[in-house]
């Protein structure tokens, strides 16, 4: 009979030990998810369990765009090396303590990837954290991100404000200066262009006084004429400024001297030197009065005229010069006349109603001999020859560019 009865022992025993494998699983997983330690098999052998546990998420890490939020973390596995099978992500609004906010977007709900992104999360700084979870077994949760504010100021800035030079010439065309205001804290993406180049542009910090400096920019590839700039501002929030605009003109081509041309004044002999004969000389482009003669301060049309203000000399060799007691300090060089006007041995003075004429319209500086002649101009006619004009080294044109010194001959012509 006792033999009989062994299976029966051996069945029981398999039961008991199944009924402790089944509490001990209730025991650990009571309250279902908020679990973390669960038993699992580990054999095929009858009876081989083991206990396993969710470890603690990973610190996850943030990244903003304007009021978007985009979470990512590394994977988590149990104690025994088993992968999840989700995760929970929520947020704090404190880096300790306070009340969990379930996320939401597509950080909402059991998240299965790595990453995920709330949308038009609400101001504020806020520590994020991911909870790894098994099936019916939740870990901890992970420790908190580090401090969160999305950005809420949807607002762009005001435009910016260019300082530019106003005249570009060639010393400066290599190293033109730029500089501006704008937003304080906040980036400006600086444009300039031309014509027959390609645009250059660079980003630049605004201090927090909002002021800029840009480097300097290298025109030279830009054909004469208008130089614009324009500038955009970024703000922290990524809202960007219409553009504010300058420009500047650019002139770096030097000067040179057209023609120069001698004239009979009216009622004078043609091929002597009179009264009312002229001397013109014309440039490639307009000069600065100023550098002509320094009471020149503007660069309308201007004339010296009378004994105060300038006399003309002509030298024994029949070159010509002036006197310009109107300025003071000129710089109008020499002119020489080709044929000789001047054939004694004292220099010629031409004063009473001498002028010197700047007209800018035309680009011409006319010289006209006076009534009043000291010393005896020659008496012959003569013949038609280049005047030759040699410049001093002051003459520049509005841009500054500066005349050069050589001398030029001018179309053969008399007084």
């Amino acid at each position: 009979m006792s033999q009989d009865r062994q299976p029966s022992r051996i069945t029981m025993g398999r039961w008991n030990r199944l009924v402790v494998i089944a509490l001990g699983i209730l025991l650990v997983s009571f309250g279902g998810p908020a679990a973390s330690a669960f038993w699992g098999s580990v054999s095929s052998g009858t009876g081989a369990v083991k206990a396993d546990s969710v470890v603690q998420g990973a610190k996850p890490t943030t990244s903003v765009s304007g009021t978007n939020v985009t979470v990512n973390w590394t994977a988590s596995t149990t104690a025994a090396g088993r992968s999840v099978t989700g995760y929970s992500i929520g947020r704090y609004s404190s880096a300790t303590g306070g009340t969990r906010v379930a996320a939401t977007g597509t950080c909402q709900g059991m998240i299965v990837a790595l990453s995920c992104a709330e949308a038009s999360v609400p101001a504020g700084t806020w520590y994020y954290t991911v909870t790894p979870v098994l099936s019916l077994w939740q870990g901890v949760e992970s420790p908190r991100s580090a401090g969160t504010t999305p950005v809420t100021d949807t607002s762009p800035p005001n435009a910016p404000v260019i300082n530019a030079v106003a005249l570009i010439n060639a010393a400066l065309a290599d190293k033109v200066p730029v500089s501006g205001t704008a937003e304080a804290n906040s980036s400006v993406t600086l444009t300039v262009s031309g014509a027959g180049g390609q645009p250059i542009s660079q980003t630049l910090p605004v201090n927090g006084s909002g002021n800029w400096t840009g480097s300097t920019v290298d025109v030279r590839n830009f054909a004469d004429g208008t130089i614009n700039y324009s500038a955009k501002a970024t703000d922290a929030a990524g809202n960007v400024s219409v553009a504010g605009t300058a420009s500047s003109s650019k002139d770096a081509t030097a000067p040179t001297v057209a023609n120069v041309q001698l004239g009979n004044g009216t009622g004078g002999t043609v091929g002597k030197i009179d009264k009312g004969d002229t001397v013109t000389i014309t440039f490639s482009e307009p000069l600065m009065a100023s550098t002509i003669c320094s009471a020149w301060t503007s660069n309308t049309g201007q004339t010296l005229s009378g004994d105060s203000q300038v006399k003309v000399n002509i030298s024994t060799g029949s070159v010509m010069t002036l006197s310009t007691p109107g300025c003071a300090s000129s710089s109008v060089g020499s002119v020489t006349l080709g044929a000789s006007y001047n054939n004694g041995s004292t220099v010629l003075t031409y004063s009473g109603d001498s002028k010197l004429v700047w007209n800018p319209t035309n680009k011409t500086l006319t010289i006209t001999l006076g009534a009043t002649v000291t010393g005896t101009p020659s008496n012959a006619n003569r013949n038609p020859f280049a005047a030759v004009y040699t410049p001093v080294g002051e003459l520049t044109d509005v841009a500054a560019n500066p005349l050069g010194t050589g001398p030029v001959s001018g179309t053969p012509s008399r007084f």
